[in-house]
């Protein structure tokens, strides 16, 4: 991947794969994407190979300027060969995963979906134009292994579990009708297994038999696995080490 674009970029993920990335190849330019471009990591806003564009998941017009500001940046025809879409939501200001069908609330839901699945559909549909070109191009989505429903064996999280559920299937449609339109292209999704991050620092208790990665290990495992994708791959499900993950 030469020319990326990458969603979240002021996350710890997110963050992380954009500065692995533009410092291992000089010849990467990489577009990152975040509510307050302010908060993207330094090397991202200083760096002459990388430009921090603001844009905000839960704003249905916020795909349309990325797509305008992105026209003076980019041309059509060169396009892009990478997107990464690295933002989450798991909890936050009077919103925390439930435990029970009583925690349910309205206005988490809406945000979870907003960030964790909406956002990377309509920014594919403004990304489209960038992605016709004839060279191999990978799309990537950050998951988790909770969004599988197969793998679901201890129920909660509903807002979190649903929205990434979504965001899979998302995946999946695009991972049919891309390869059409933009051939070349493998569409994945990607689960980045436990990192320490703003995310996870709420649950570090919990987590404390787990394996946790740090982000820049999590970043290094995500870039082997895409790194590793081909055509062929189009569609599938991937964890961090490389294996399979059911829907």
């Amino acid at each position: 991947m030469k020319r990326v674009v990458i969603a979240g970029v002021s996350g710890a993920i997110g963050g992380a794969l954009a500065a692995q990335l533009i410092e291992r190849d000089s010849q990467i330019r990489v577009i990152g994407l975040c509510r307050e471009p302010e908060r993207a990591p330094e090397v991202l806003r200083a760096h002459e190979r990388s430009t921090v564009l603001p844009w905000d998941a839960q704003d249905a017009e916020s795909p349309a300027a990325v797509a305008k500001a992105l026209d003076s940046l980019l041309d059509r025809k060169e396009g892009i060969d990478g997107f990464i879409y690295a933002a989450g939501l798991l909890h936050g200001p009077e919103m925390f995963p439930e435990k029970r069908l009583e925690d349910l609330d309205a206005g988490s839901m809406a945000r979870a979906f907003a960030v964790n699945a909406t956002g990377f559909g309509l920014l594919s549909q403004a990304l489209l134009p960038w992605l016709r070109h004839r060279e191999f191009k990978r799309v990537a989505a950050i998951s988790a292994k909770v969004g599988s429903i197969t793998d679901n064996g201890f129920g909660g999280w509903y807002a979190y579990r649903s929205s990434k559920a979504a965001l899979n299937m998302l995946v999946r449609n695009l991972s049919i009708e891309l390869p059409r339109r933009c051939k070349p292209l493998a569409c994945v999704s990607l689960h980045s297994g436990t990192t320490e991050s703003a995310l996870s620092e709420p649950f570090s208790q919990s987590l404390a038999k787990l394996k946790v990665h740090t982000p820049d290990e999590t970043a290094a495992n995500l870039l082997a696995v895409l790194d590793s994708v081909e055509e062929h791959d189009n569609g599938r499900f991937i964890s961090w080490d490389g294996s399979e993950l059911p829907w």
